[in-house]
């Protein structure tokens, strides 16, 4: 590959990461052509070299942000050694992935985009929550609960991490994060179980 192949290659890959910022922080309609160029230092013109159109761009953004995530959960969980899910709980939950929706994980951001989103988004989207309910089930060392346990875990930390980010009292949207994340904590594979027969 020729020094402008490789640029071009570079300059592609900028675009889109940043692109995938952008998605991650403020979904899939916002994100305008001109700002990302821009802030990948090239000019607007030249976005067609790269892509076929916006919805090409957000498509392609939206897929890398998920896909990203998964690498952030997989060492969340393997800070935590003895109690891995219990890594996984406190890394998700915590006040700089609220506050850094730049970063974090784009199945909160992207959720309803992907309800009305055509197919290929819907897949997408489909392939991050199966490969994050795989990890979490992997955490458990019942596979038949494990999944189950698995569906709730995640579906309480999305849902938490959504409503932390939309609140407007701060200290309304602390209590969310830490309430949720001791529930999940007491509720996970390693809590005695506290079940009524």
């Amino acid at each position: 590959m020729g020094y402008s192949q490789a640029e071009k290659a570079a300059s592609r890959e900028r675009v889109l990461s940043i692109a995938a910022r952008k998605v991650r922080a403020e979904g899939v309609s916002r994100p305008a052509i001109a700002d990302i160029m821009e802030e990948a230092g090239l000019t607007h013109g030249g976005f067609y070299k790269h892509f076929a159109s916006r919805d090409d761009l957000i498509a392609q953004a939206a897929a890398l942000a998920l896909a990203e995530g998964e690498a952030k959960m997989e060492k969340s969980a393997r800070k935590n050694r003895d109690e891995p899910q219990t890594g996984l709980i406190d890394a998700y939950l915590r006040k700089h992935h609220r506050d850094s929706p730049g970063t974090g994980c784009a199945l909160v951001t992207l959720g309803a985009a992907a309800a009305r989103g055509d197919h290929s988004f819907k897949q997408a989207y489909e392939k991050q929550v199966r490969s994050y309910l795989d990890l979490i089930a992997d955490l458990d060392d019942d596979p038949a609960k494990g999944r189950a346990e698995a569906m709730l875990t995640l579906s309480a930390l999305v849902g938490a991490m959504l409503m932390a980010r939309a609140v407007n009292d701060p200290e309304f949207s602390d209590e969310l994060l830490s309430n949720v994340a001791e529930r999940l904590k007491r509720h996970g594979p390693e809590a005695p179980s506290t079940a009524v027969a």
